[in-house]
Formats: C-alpha cells, sequence, structure tokens
C-alpha cells in the first residue's frame, strides 16, 4: 500500500510541476502529461509500474472526454458550416487518409497498418486549436472557421475509427466488411436507444434534479450517465467512448448543456491528464533517439503533406488563398484523438510498439510546434510568396498597440462589463484583461477589447499598456488575488492610479498601503442607497426620491442585467432561468437568418433581443427592424439561458 501511495504521489507531483512549467511557456498540458508519462514510464526514471488500475482509470478519462465532445456538438451549427464541415472537412480527412495510406505502402507496410496510421495523422488537435484561436481572438476570422469546420468532421469521424479499430484485430480482410456492417448496424440499434432516452427521460431526470438544488446529485447524475451510457454501448460489443458521445449529443440539446460541461470538467481534466501520462509510458526513448532524424522529416512531411492537401481543397472550394493556407497552417498537426485511437491501435495489437512510440513523438513535436507557427503565419505566407505583405486580422477589430491614457479593466464578469458600458459612451478607451475563456470568446467575438489569461502575466501587462494606462479597476473583490495585481502593476508603473473593488472595507489600509488609490466597497444597490441617503439629508422629498431610484432601477437593470456568461454558475440558479445573459453569435455560411431583416425573424417573440450588430469591424448598437442579416455578421443577443440557445438554432437552422 505504501509502495502504490509513493508511486501515486510521486506522479502528481511530477505532473503538477510540468503542467505549470508548460502553462508557463505557453505549450499546452498534453505535453506536460506526455512527458510525466515519459519519466515515470520503464524507459525513464520507472517509478510506476504498468497497473492494470491506471489504465482502467486512463479509461474512464476517454469516456468523459467524448461525453464532453457530445455536450459541445452542436447539430443547428453544424448543418449551418455544412459546406466547411461535410465539404472540406470529409475531403481532407479522406484524401490524407489517401495519400497517407499510398506513402506508407510503398514504404513496405501492411495495408492495415497503413490505414491506421494514416487516419491517426489525418486528426487534429481540437484542444490546441481551439485554445488558440480563442486566446488570439481569431475564432470568428474566416480562416479560424475554416479550422473548425474541419476539426467537427475529424471529430465525427472519430466515432467509426472507435468501431473499426477492435473489428480490424479481431475479423479477416473477407469477414471485415460483413463485421463492420453489423457493428454499424448495432450502433444504429444503441443511438436509437440512447436518443430515446436523451429526449424524452434524461431532460426529465435533470428537471427533478435541478429542484432539489444540491450540486452533489447533479454532479453524482451527470457521472452515472456517462457511465451508463459507456456500459451500454460496450455491452454491445462496442466502444465505452461511443456511448458517452451518443449520450452528451442528446444532452447537448438540452438546457443544461452549460451546467453538465462543467460539472464534468474537473474529472474530464483530471482522468485525461491521466490517460496521456499512461501513454506517454509506452514511449521508448532509446528507440526514439535512434529515430530521431526519421521522426524530424516525417514530422516534415506531415507538415506539407497536410497543409497542401488542405490549402488545395479550399481554395478549389472558392475560399481566398491567404485564408486556405492559413488553415492548413492551423490545423497540420496531429490530436489528442490520435493518442486515443494509438492506445486502441496498441491494445488490439494493430501496431507494434515501435510504430507507437513514432508516432507519439511524431505527434507531441507537431503538437508543441504548433502555437509556434500560428503565431509565424503571416511571416511564413510573405516568405512563401502567397500573400505579400499581409498582416493578420486583428482580433475583434481593436488595435491594441494604439492604445494610451486608457483604463485597464482586471476581470470581465458582471462588473467589468458594466464599467465597460458607461466608459464606452464617453468615448474614453479601455481594455479588459479575463482569465475565463468563454467571457473572452464571447466578448471578442461582440466586438470587445478583452484580453485572455492571468492579470498578473507580466506580459499580459505589457500588452495592455499598463504604463500608459489612465486608471486601472480591479473588480473581483478576492483580497489575495487582488494583492498579487496591485503588486504586478507596481513593479511595472508607479504612475497609473489603481481602483479596487471590495466586498468591504476591512483590508482598505492593507491595499492603500500597497499604492492604491481608491477602494470601493458597495455594490450597486449600496450605491442606490446612499444617494437615498444624500437627498433625504440635502432636503430632497422623500416621494421624489423614490421616483429618481425607482426611474433608476427602470433605466439601468435592463442594460446591468444583461452579461456575457462564462460559467453555468451564471445560468443555473435553481432552474437557470433567473438570469438574463449575452450572447454573441457570428453568422455562418447557410445560416437561416442570412440575407433576412431583423423584422422578419420576429425575435421579439422568442423574448430575445438583439442588442447590438458587428459587421466589418464596425458596431451598430440597436440596430433598425429593416436590417438586413449577412455571412459573417456578428449579434449580440440578449435573454434568459434557454431563449437564447433556441434563439441560435433558430438563427442558424431555422428551427422554430
Amino acid at each position: 500500500m505504501q509502495s502504490i501511495f509513493a508511486q501515486v504521489f510521486a506522479l502528481l507531483l511530477c505532473a503538477v510541476i510540468l503542467v505549470w512549467s508548460f502553462k508557463r511557456i505557453g505549450l499546452p498540458p498534453i505535453l506536460a502529461y506526455l512527458l510525466t508519462g515519459v519519466i515515470a514510464g520503464s524507459h525513464g526514471i520507472g517509478w510506476m509500474s504498468d497497473s492494470h488500475e491506471i489504465h482502467f482509470m486512463a479509461e474512464l478519462g476517454i469516456v468523459f472526454l467524448l461525453f464532453s465532445l457530445g455536450l459541445e456538438f452542436s447539430v443547428p451549427k453544424l448543418m449551418a458550416m455544412r459546406n466547411v464541415v461535410f465539404g472540406l472537412g470529409s475531403l481532407q480527412v479522406i484524401i490524407t487518409t489517401i495519400i497517407g495510406m499510398l506513402v506508407l505502402r510503398f514504404m513496405q507496410y501492411n495495408w492495415t497498418a497503413a490505414f491506421v496510421i494514416a487516419s491517426l495523422i489525418a486528426l487534429s488537435s481540437t484542444a490546441v486549436v481551439v485554445k488558440l484561436l480563442k486566446e488570439l481572438g481569431m475564432l470568428n476570422t474566416r480562416h479560424g472557421q475554416l479550422g473548425i469546420g474541419i476539426l467537427l468532421f475529424q471529430d465525427i469521424a472519430v466515432v467509426p475509427l472507435l468501431i473499426a479499430f477492435p473489428l480490424m484485430s479481431s475479423a479477416s480482410n473477407s469477414e471485415l466488411a460483413s463485421a463492420l456492417l453489423f457493428a454499424f448496424a448495432k450502433g444504429a440499434v444503441v443511438c436509437f436507444v440512447l436518443w430515446a432516452v436523451g429526449k424524452w427521460l434524461l431532460p426529465r431526470v435533470f428537471n427533478e434534479i435541478a429542484l432539489v438544488r444540491t450540486d452533489e446529485l447533479f454532479v453524482l447524475s451527470t457521472l452515472v450517465v456517462a457511465l451508463c451510457a459507456g456500459a451500454l454501448t460496450y455491452s454491445f460489443g462496442l466502444s465505452m467512448a461511443l456511448g458517452a458521445f451518443l449520450a452528451g449529443m442528446m444532452l447537448g440539446e438540452s438546457q443544461y448543456r452549460h451546467q453538465l460541461e462543467a460539472e464534468i470538467r474537473p474529472f474530464r481534466d483530471i482522468l485525461m491528464g491521466l490517460f496521456f501520462v499512461t501513454v506517454g509510458m509506452q514511449l521508448d526513448i532509446p528507440y526514439v533517439l535512434n529515430q530521431f532524424i526519421y521522426i524530424v522529416a516525417a514530422l516534415a512531411a506531415v507538415l506539407v503533406i497536410k497543409v497542401l492537401i488542405i490549402a488545395s481543397i479550399a481554395q478549389l472550394m472558392g475560399e481566398r488563398k491567404r485564408d486556405a493556407w492559413s488553415a492548413g497552417i492551423l490545423i497540420w498537426q496531429m490530436g489528442e484523438f490520435g493518442f486515443v485511437l494509438l492506445a486502441l491501435a496498441s491494445r488490439h495489437q494493430l501496431l507494434d510498439q515501435n510504430a507507437v512510440s513514432f508516432l507519439i513523438a511524431l505527434g507531441v513535436l507537431s503538437m508543441a510546434l504548433t502555437p509556434y507557427l500560428i503565431g509565424k503565419t503571416a511571416k511564413i505566407l510573405n516568405l512563401l510568396g502567397i500573400e505579400k505583405d499581409w498582416k493578420p486580422e486583428a482580433p475583434s477589430g481593436y488595435n491594441v498597440s494604439d492604445l494610451k491614457d486608457h483604463v485597464v479593466i482586471f476581470g470581465y464578469a458582471r462588473v467589468g462589463q458594466t464599467i465597460a458600458r458607461f466608459l464606452r459612451p464617453e468615448a474614453i478607451p479601455y481594455i479588459a484583461i479575463e482569465r475565463n475563456p468563454q467571457i473572452v470568446q464571447d466578448a471578442q467575438t461582440a466586438g470587445e477589447p478583452v484580453l485572455f489569461g492571468h492579470a498578473a502575466q507580466k506580459t499580459l501587462l505589457k500588452s495592455a499598456h499598463i504604463d500608459k494606462a489612465r486608471l486601472v479597476i480591479i473588480t473581483f473583490d478576492d483580497f489575495e488575488q487582488t494583492q498579487v495585481v496591485v503588486d504586478a502593476i507596481r513593479r511595472r508603473t508607479e504612475e497609473v492610479k489603481i481602483l479596487v473593488r471590495m466586498k468591504d472595507d476591512s483590508h482598505m489600509e492593507q491595499l492603500k498601503s500597497l499604492g492604491v488609490a481608491e477602494v470601493v466597497p458597495e455594490s450597486l444597490e449600496a450605491s442606490l442607497m446612499l444617494v437615498s441617503h444624500v437627498l433625504y439629508m440635502s432636503g430632497v422629498p422623500m416621494r421624489r426620491i423614490f421616483r429618481r431610484v425607482s426611474k433608476e432601477r427602470e433605466n439601468r437593470y435592463p442594460y446591468l442585467h444583461g452579461f456575457f456568461a462564462g460559467d453555468s454558475a451564471d445560468l443555473n440558479e435553481g432552474k437557470g432561468e433567473r438570469l438574463e445573459y449575452l450572447h454573441a453569435l457570428a453568422l455562418p455560411d447557410n445560416a437561416f437568418a442570412v440575407n433576412k431583416s431583423i423584422a422578419e425573424l420576429e425575435l421579439n417573440v422568442k423574448r430575445v433581443d438583439i442588442t447590438a450588430l458587428r459587421r466589418d469591424g464596425e458596431e451598430i448598437e440597436q440596430p433598425d427592424e429593416q436590417t438586413i442579416l449577412r455571412v459573417n455578421d456578428v449579434l449580440l443577443l440578449r435573454g434568459k439561458p434557454r431563449r437564447v440557445e433556441r434563439a441560435e438554432q433558430f438563427l442558424l437552422d431555422g428551427l422554430p
């Protein structure tokens, strides 16, 4: 028992140190977990035994990963982007797989191994690419949309591969076709069962659970649903991950999608980290070092082949040359699902251990190189002569480099957004820093100047031009976190004034000693109460005070109660209907709302407002009812969560 405890403790400690180190230098945590496995495995220091229990827990990570993927699988969005997803995405996967198979067959691999390796290389990293696009504010650029569309099809393509790989190891070539057909038939039965359960039973179950208002029960129910769905497909002889994906997809249409994703995320991330540790333990370091030149050559070949395929197909489909090539550079790497399928192929003896080590090294290097290449996309295109003197689009239509004499807002939740809305009409420039990626994504889509990251990071403070700012506002009320941020600001500049929001004034003197100019300890209601006292003590009649305060509430609340919702906690108090929130929606090709006026859509019937419209980098507040919507317009929708989700489906595919 002590030996197992020591092994697990050492594994966790190593993972913590490496994840922290990799995050500091801008590399994805996946690589840190893989390196942890390399160090802990038999080819590294070797303190970790090849435990069956460890592998079982890692498999649960895959189940939860596929469940989360299913929750994010928006059918309306998929149909609105069908030309990119099923056109460009399917051609990319098919052509890359065929070319890869021919190359590998020429290198004397058998057809089975060639198909397995080529299909792994055809997939890219959704986690790495989406994270980078969010941080760079490029989710709604054209090449970003092309990349997302291709990744959506790749995620779909994982499902049949999960079915095919086990069958390829057990069935002969003559029986493989019939075995696949039988497996897909069983899959269809399972899909129908899960669809029926997800459509009629699970929403009622979660309605009852939500009424109880017990977080632990919601978490437990989410875990049980994911595992039961996996067990159902496993009992049919299919992958557990497939069942989890289908269950997630069914629940993805419910009002609890955000809450479910938030509840399962900690379990998914920890167990997925454990999965990648087990993948890293399979890496044969001496073999990789011996074959390093060949791995680098294969890396270059994958880069060239995938970029050429994606760029060529995209241009044939009418995309601009720079967008086609940028999309190729964006998704040239191998992805996390490649590791999932690689583990499956290894377990079923479809690949030998040397090939597994080679592909793991190839995937790790490609994912590590991706952030650098994406950052250098413009230089690469200029160097290749594809697009002369081209500069990438600035995130959401704003230019950070021009900022001076501005306000910096740390924290862009409700308070930060309220401050920004009052600054904008006064033409006071501002920039916000927020570490919740969902808030950053929605805000940048709506054209807000928001940067992603931790407020105390030196590079982020430099990007926000903190030394040129007129004022810094810290909107979160956590004293410890505020101390860290104030200290980081003061190390960079002593001149800027700092305004801090606190729940009360208990830490006022400490904050003043750190260099804070003013501490504001009251919320909106406290401010209104204070105004009431001031007016009364100044001789204003009480009736007039009440009238003015009521008018203030009436005028302000419709604007102050709409917020970008970055966490399910903001959306789900009780049954998730108490707060309105803002959601930015970019209209893709083939969206139902394109070429229709706002009046035709009758969103007021759905009790959802379009508060602003961004077109070609310019914002139109309260657009006219006769405004005709176009492709790539960004709409800012305001309403209660369930109504906004239904309105989004309607705008994308016309579903009532």
